[in-house]
């Protein structure tokens, strides 16, 4: 017996010392894994990262060309059926004026002109400007050359409740409220860069008003928008009504008396400090964080009293990305493991989940119904969408820790956070084919409409933003970019070019159909282009001048020469972020054209749509 126990002792032991000989070798493999304290950057310009953000900014770049191209080509159609419709009228004036005998004249000289070709003599001196061979078919002193195509209008009115109806307008008021409230502030702050002295007012500093602008244009614009949009989703989807209006209502006033008290709080110095888009003080976020959880509860009952049997993929994303924001707050918030290393860690969990649980995967909800419902055709693959929000729950929950590369945290955590963030391509690719194969067949509508060209704009930046974000993540582009102005054009990439772009298209494509009224193409277009190019000028000017900055610093040169070799890209950024906010104003021109109140002006005819969601 004793014998026994002796050498179960020693076993004991020996495995006790083998399990602390492995547990130091795995403290120490942190330091072993970096051999070099820097990647050198010699070939910089050869490195895969880099080379494919070039490629993903030609994408876009092509992207913008067919579009004009598209465009273009309709403004021609538009022109040359004009003239026939000139032509026509003019013929049809004549002959009405002649007798028989000049008719048959005229068709004949008619018919001529239509065989005729030029010889190359016909320019000669002398003589009065005579057209017998019909080679000019009109001219005017006022061409009303169209900047844009008139788009077709739909007749197609859904009956909802009223209550629904007013839901959504109000909320999507309140978000475009603080869009154009959020960019002011950035544009101000824009205005900074290229005046530094521009004042000298304490709420007023740099300091003070980002973090104003950050969260205002977060959880005001986009998150109100996002939610606005996804009451009418859940109820149509679930073929039912809302489970609760008062619930919906009382989150539209926490959400907005957050963004209230906190960006007070935020320019009177009053800020939670030391973590992006957590600089409300946790009493204002907690308000934030009441609203999602009701939110929830009130999607979640509507989903449980639905009236058919299947749950549309646009539910799974939204309540993903609901639950997943809840646990997010909770988690960003709470005190008790936030401790130097601990803290940083955080953040960067809080930070990208921000943008990636909350902003992306709801938002990507929204596009599996309004994409289709625009083109009125399904989507079309629901296992691309079962695929990509599944990937997406796994990958996307691991990769904060990339934006502290090369910095004290441990090796292996940010090893697993780069492979992570490779592991992003396989949702963002599911989702990207997905969106466009649903496209197919109707690239045609790009001449007649805005609507899709915002869709494709938003989901190419889906591709080109989140397909860059996992090439930045990479080592040797993290040691470049990060901490210049670089990031700084990455997150407009993905919550401009991909969230804002996005949620534009859903609210042009749902408000016409549930007020009556549209507003006018043209404006339509110039919100567009100008967000478009606007964001273009302000995205490749932070990138090239993020990259030299970059280089400077591993260079050795002192941090003002970088600040100096800025100064044109901040140019070009003002530039960028002037249109973009130009766009914003003309953007909430048309939302207030879609929703005011015409007295006096007929009621929109009303066409019911047969379908199994009819008695929303």
């Amino acid at each position: 017996m004793k014998k026994n126990l002796i050498l179960f002792t020693i076993k004991r032991s020996e495995k006790r010392v083998s399990l602390s000989i492995f547990l130091v070798c795995l403290a120490h493999v942190p330091l072993l894994a970096q051999p070099t304290p820097n990647p050198s950057i010699e070939n910089w310009l050869a490195s895969p990262g880099i080379i494919g953000s070039l490629i993903l900014i030609a994408l876009v770049l092509m992207i913008a060309i067919l579009i004009i191209v598209k465009r273009a080509s309709s403004i021609m159609d538009f022109f040359q059926q004009k003239n026939e419709r000139i032509s026509a009228r003019k013929l049809r004036e004549e002959l009405y004026t002649l007798e028989d005998e000049g008719i048959d004249e005229v068709l004949e000289e008619r018919k001529a002109a239509n065989v005729y070709k030029l010889t190359g003599n016909e320019l000669y001196k002398g003589g009065g400007a005579v057209d017998r061979k019909g080679i000019v078919s009109t001219y005017t002193h006022d061409p009303e050359n169209p900047l844009v195509d008139e788009k077709k209008r739909s007749r197609t009115i859904l009956q909802i409740p009223v209550a629904l109806k007013k839901l959504v307008v109000w909320y999507l008021g309140a978000a475009i409220f603080w869009l154009v409230f959020g960019t002011t502030v950035g544009q101000y702050l824009g205005m900074k860069f290229m005046w530094p002295d521009l004042d000298h007012v304490s709420f007023l500093s740099f300091g003070r008003l980002r973090p104003v602008h950050t969260n205002t244009v977060f959880w005001g614009w986009a998150s109100l928008a996002m939610i606005g949009l996804g009451y009418f989703v859940i109820a149509k989807t679930s073929n039912t009504k809302i489970y609760n209006y008062t619930i919906a209502w009382i989150t539209w006033t926490l959400i907005n008396l957050t963004l209230l008290i906190g960006n007070i709080c935020l320019v009177l110095g009053i800020n939670n400090g030391g973590g992006e888009y957590r600089e409300y003080i946790w009493p204002v976020m907690a308000l934030f964080a009441i609203g999602l959880i009701l939110t929830f509860y009130n999607f979640f009952k509507t989903i449980q009293l639905r009236k058919i049997e299947e749950i549309y993929i646009s539910n799974w994303y939204i309540l993903g990305a609901l639950i997943w924001t809840i646990v997010l707050a909770v988690i960003g918030y709470l005190p008790w493991y936030q401790n130097g290393l601990g803290e940083t860690v955080v953040q960067g969990y809080y930070m990208h989940q921000g943008v990636g649980m909350w902003f992306m995967t709801f938002t990507l909800g929204l596009v599996y119904y309004y994409l289709p419902s625009s083109l009125n055709k399904p989507i079309y693959s629901y296992s691309l969408g079962v695929l990509a929000f599944w990937t997406q729950m796994l990958f996307y929950t691991m990769i904060g820790t990339h934006h502290f590369v090369f910095s004290p945290l441990p090796w292996w955590l940010q090893t697993v956070a780069i492979v992570f963030s490779a592991g992003m391509f396989i949702p963002v690719v599911a989702g990207t084919t997905n969106f466009l194969m649903t496209m197919r067949g109707s690239w045609n509508e790009i001449s007649k409409s805005y609507v899709l060209p915002f869709f494709l704009v938003g989901v190419v930046f889906y591709f080109v933003g989140s397909t860059q974000g996992s090439l930045q993540a990479f080592r040797f582009t993290n040691f470049v970019w990060h901490f210049t102005d670089f990031n700084v054009a990455h997150s407009h990439m993905t919550m401009y070019g991909i969230i804002t772009f996005l949620l534009w298209a859903c609210i042009y494509a749902l408000l016409p159909k549930i007020t009556g009224y549209e507003p006018k193409q043209l404006l339509v277009g110039v919100h567009f282009w100008l967000a478009f190019v606007g964001l273009f000028a302000y995205m490749i000017s932070l990138m090239a001048g993020g990259t030299l900055r970059g280089l400077s610093w591993i260079a050795g040169e002192s941090f003002i020469e970088s600040v100096v070799l800025m100064q044109p890209f901040w140019v070009w950024r003002a530039i960028g972020g002037t249109l973009m906010f130009i766009s914003h104003l003309v953007f909430a021109y048309n939302f207030y054209e879609m929703v005011k109140q015409r007295k006096g002006s007929p009621k929109p005819v009303v066409i019911p749509v047969k379908s199994t969601l009819d008695n929303v």
